[in-house]
């Protein structure tokens, strides 16, 4: 028996921040996707399938931002038990400058058999922005 969506969810947010790759591509579904609607000039829309979430997941952890911690986290499960929306704040460091980051993340999941079949990452771009116009400038 599969496990609850939650708990699928809250393994991917673990496996994300920990950096751990191969956990993250494992809980997705082989054609599952990310998908970033709201996103900097560079950062691709949507990546599917297990081989392109592993490359894209390779060459982008620990590269930018690193996560230490996920506050104030919320978790909306609905009528549909495959979805699952989760808020929260990723508290970490820009690795170029060292400063301080955070972000406001919503994130709806969708979770069949186990797997995550989509998860789209609403985030604030606004932070993410501004870490990348500090890495470049050499702040």
């Amino acid at each position: 028996m599969a496990p609850p969506s939650r708990e699928v969810v809250e393994r991917v947010l673990r496996a994300g921040r920990e950096q751990d790759v191969e956990t993250f591509v494992g809980l997705m579904a082989p054609d599952g996707y990310l998908e970033w609607p709201f996103r900097p000039a560079g950062v691709p829309g949507r990546v599917q399938g297990r081989p392109a979430i592993r490359r894209h997941l390779t060459g982008t952890a620990g590269s930018l931002i690193t996560v230490h911690e996920h506050r104030d986290l919320v978790r909306h499960e609905t009528t549909d038990p495959e979805v699952v929306i989760v808020e929260y704040e990723a508290h970490g460091t820009v690795v170029a400058t060292g400063a301080p980051f955070t972000q406001t993340v919503i994130a709806v999941f969708r979770v069949r058999a186990g797997l995550i079949v989509s998860y789209r990452d609403y985030v604030n771009p606004l932070p993410l922005m501004a870490a990348l116009a500090g890495a470049t400038d050499g702040r």
